[in-house]
């Protein structure tokens, strides 16, 4: 077949389009002998609670989906594989106006096209600081809140997205940014922004897996075409990152009804075959796919062993 540059049009490649992660994750689990897809959350309606204050007085929470570091659980930083033992199985909630060590080891973050070494790419508190600094909004709320990822729809919305409210209701908040990381967290954070906004908070998700927070339904994403575990911005890029709040900001402040999607115009790289690599079945060996698929029992068993040791 003749490439689009090849017919002289100039377009850009076929492949320099937002990651198909759906259909990577259904693929994936397939190639490793798992015989049912996952079934992504999917609502038609969705709610949407525009903003009962000025920007310049909103109180805002951060919602995350990071890890709390914890020393005794095993690797946990640059360049750390996936880590079941590092996850965490409740919500969790920690005072805004301290410095915390959340990280992603836990989660399925694209790790050949990232470094995770700066957390301000997945967690802008930083950004937020500056902003309410600078009177971009009205302050940070007391509290920012941890929300597990969980591949259970159902106990997402019984139990997490309900703890999620009753905190942020706790704390008088306004509105929420929340920043997923992996495909399951996105999922899961759309869940969450559902909720809230269903119960009069504004949310805004700042996000890199498009199809699963568009396919789920929420109010507002900013979505940042880059890997997974970067959604605040680039990382070791102040000005990356603070253009990329600002922009999840003004999504906030001015989208004027649900399913409302701004694209953030930087680029992760010229090169866009970085896209081409994240869980893709076509691009891994026979043999790779069978360590892959003993790595992923032993991870399941030893979080399913967890699992039952706190809920």
């Amino acid at each position: 077949m003749t490439s689009n540059s090849q017919k002289g049009l100039d377009f850009a490649p076929e492949h320099d389009q937002p990651v198909p992660y759906m259909q990577r994750t259904r693929d994936w689990y397939v190639a490793l002998g798992y015989g049912n897809p996952y079934v992504w959350a999917h609502y038609i309606d969705t709610p949407f609670q525009p903003l009962k204050k000025s920007l310049r007085e909103v109180l805002v929470a951060i919602i995350t989906t990071a890890a709390p570091y914890q020393s005794d659980k095993g690797p946990q930083g640059p360049g750390a594989p996936y880590n079941a033992s590092a996850k965490f199985y409740q919500v969790y909630s920690r005072d805004s106006a301290l410095d915390h060590d959340l990280r992603n080891a836990h989660v399925g973050i694209d790790r050949m096209h990232t470094s995770m070494k700066d957390s301000a790419s997945w967690f802008p508190q930083d950004a937020l600081r500056r902003a309410a600094a600078a009177g971009r909004i009205g302050n940070i709320a007391p509290r920012l809140h941890g929300v597990p990822t969980n591949r259970s729809q159902r106990h997402t919305l019984d139990v997490d997205c309900p703890d999620v409210l009753a905190r942020c209701l706790e704390d008088g908040v306004d509105a929420a940014i929340l920043l997923p990381n992996c495909p399951v967290c996105h999922q899961t954070l759309s869940l969450v922004a559902r909720h809230l906004e269903q119960n009069g908070i504004s949310t805004v998700l700042m996000g890199c897996a498009k199809d699963i927070v568009e396919y789920c339904g929420v109010p507002r994403l900013l979505f940042s075409d880059f890997p997974l575990g970067n959604a605040a911005g680039r990382p070791h890029d102040l000005k990356s990152q603070r253009e990329t709040l600002d922009l999840a900001l003004t999504l906030l402040e001015t989208a004027s009804g649900a399913r409302t999607t701004m694209q953030n115009p930087q680029r992760w790289s010229d090169d866009p075959d970085w896209k081409l690599d994240y869980s893709n079945v076509e691009r891994v060996s026979e043999d790779e796919i069978n360590r892959l698929r003993t790595e992923n029992d032993l991870s399941k068993e030893k979080a399913r062993n967890i699992r039952k040791t706190i809920l």
